[in-house]
């Protein structure tokens, strides 16, 4: 039989956050394991028949990719719940006390975003000037003279390098005559 002392307390929910908080690198060993087993399910299901011509074949690089990222996470939640912590980062100048900038994710989503919806109509030379203009705009850059053609400038060469240089092919858009 039990007695009222022999139970422990139930845990509240603050000590449950606290645990969570003080350990809250296991959020990264379950992306690992997610993006692990992502990629060793892709890789095992992928019909490579034809373009076997060895021992080593298109599989052999994402399934060693893939087991490493299981090792990885098993052993950085060992570590974790062993209780080993992660270094704070000590190269950059970040007041860590101060809230995260919510705006500036934001409009850097949003822009993403739009460049990726306006690429098909628009072509890349455009919406890749429209995404890093945006960019730029976003992180504080408010020169209205130059970043607009800094932009178009970078999304031109960004267009060449890939579709004439390395053989990549992106959409042109309505300038794919005149490129």
């Amino acid at each position: 039989m039990t007695t009222q002392t022999d139970i422990p307390p139930a845990e509240t929910g603050g000590e449950r956050r606290s645990w969570l908080r003080e350990h809250s690198e296991l959020g990264v060993c379950v992306l690992l394991l997610a993006l692990g087993v992502l990629v060793l399910t892709d890789t095992l299901t992928m019909d490579v028949d034809i373009a076997q011509r060895g021992p080593v074949g298109p599989k052999t690089v994402p399934v060693v990719v893939g087991a490493g990222l299981l090792v990885i996470a098993a052993l950085l939640a060992v570590d974790v719940l062993r209780g080993g912590r992660g270094q704070a980062e000590t190269g950059e100048d970040v007041d860590l006390s101060e809230p995260a900038d919510g705006r500036t994710v934001l409009l850097l989503a949003g822009v993403f975003l739009g460049a990726a919806v306006l690429i098909e109509p628009l072509g890349f030379p455009i919406a890749g000037a429209l995404l890093f203009w945006g960019a730029a705009f976003a992180l504080g850059s408010r020169r209205l003279d130059r970043d607009p053609l800094i932009a178009a400038g970078l999304s031109l060469v960004t267009y060449t390098v890939f579709n004439n240089l390395l053989g990549v092919p992106l959409p042109g858009g309505p300038l794919m005559g005149v490129l």
